[in-house]
């Protein structure tokens, strides 16, 4: 148990943070009070600037700020926001600890974050990219297996067989993404090897999650197939939950869809329609495979002792275990 202890403690350090949680980058939904909910409880809240504007980013910067003292992030995805150059210079003037980058080559922008002192989180989804990016200098990996919601690797590499192969090849902190709802399943990214979870789906249905009721509700009455994929016809992939609006796209994607067409259909009003209007008719909302793992609305705070006490409790069980086989060989 020392060295998942160790690792976890090496995560918490660098990120200066009390748990081994961080709030995945939802953009649209994770604004200022969530982000600040996270952070104040005890993980590293994030901003997700999806295709938002600097002015706009800015604002729940600002606000986020009031809201909490504690480390937080905000996420960039640098082929989806046209504004990722300028997002990061605003990280640096607003002195955010940390970015996280995903969606594209963080190469271009990681010295000079660092120069300003802020940490660097990178997203992968295959070995190779993890490499390249610990090559070029970040300092925490997340690796998010194909069971996450929303824009997904192409590769659809699951997080039981991503997370071992990822920290095997490299040196830096290492975070498992897609597939994490609750304690049992930071325990065992941590025996995979991983210093800690990031987590997207599981903390929408929170209390202080901004998006419509029915968004919630949807993910509380969730079986186990309830996601559905979507755009692996134009190399474009995104897990949603299986709703009206969603299906529909299926079906055109069945009957042959271009990729503008398809891009149009998933841009960013779309999102809004679904995940803040709660209107599955006529948008859709991301999910990954662990709402069929949610049966409760907590508060962020709730949530997040609640899976630190249930790590405990599965480590603990693990190890005596392996203590009381051991002893009687």
């Amino acid at each position: 148990m020392l060295s998942e202890v160790h690792s976890m403690k090496r995560l918490c350090r660098l990120l200066n943070i009390e748990y081994p949680i961080i709030q995945g980058g939802m953009g649209n939904i994770s604004n200022a009070t969530i982000t600040s909910a996270v952070s104040n409880a005890g993980g590293l809240g994030t901003i997700g600037s999806g295709v938002m504007t600097p002015e706009e980013v800015e604002k729940l910067i600002v606000e986020t700020k009031s809201k909490t003292s504690k480390p937080f992030a905000i996420n960039i995805p640098i082929n989806v926001n046209p504004h990722s150059k300028e997002l990061v210079d605003l990280a640096i003037k607003q002195q955010v600890p940390v970015v996280s980058l995903s969606a594209g080559n963080p190469a271009a922008f990681i010295d000079k974050l660092h120069d300003a002192g802020i940490k660097v989180i990178v997203v992968v989804a295959a070995v190779k990219h993890a490499q390249k990016a610990e090559a070029a200098g970040a300092d925490v990996l997340v690796a998010e297996g194909f069971e996450a919601a929303g824009i997904n690797s192409n590769l659809e590499l699951t997080t039981m067989t991503l997370i071992p192969q990822i920290t095997k090849a490299v040196s830096i902190p290492v975070v498992a993404a897609g597939g994490v709802g609750d304690g049992r399943g930071l325990a065992a990214a941590l025996m995979l090897g991983a210093s800690g979870v990031q987590m997207g789906t599981r903390f929408i249905a929170t209390q202080e999650m901004p998006v419509h009721a029915y968004y919630k509700e949807r993910l509380l009455k969730a079986s186990d197939q309830e996601t559905m994929v979507l755009g692996r016809s134009v190399n474009q992939v995104r897990r949603v939950l299986r709703d009206t609006y969603a299906k529909n796209i299926l079906e055109q994607e069945k009957a042959g869809i271009t990729l503008e067409e398809y891009n149009e259909k998933t841009s960013e009003p779309y999102h809004i329609k679904g995940a803040i209007e709660g209107n599955g008719e006529e948008g859709y909302m991301n999910s990954g495979q662990i709402a069929g793992l949610i049966n409760h609305l907590p508060t962020v705070e709730e949530l997040i002792q609640d899976i630190m006490k249930e790590m405990r409790e599965q480590l603990a069980v693990v190890y005596n275990e392996y203590n009381v086989e051991e002893a009687s060989i």
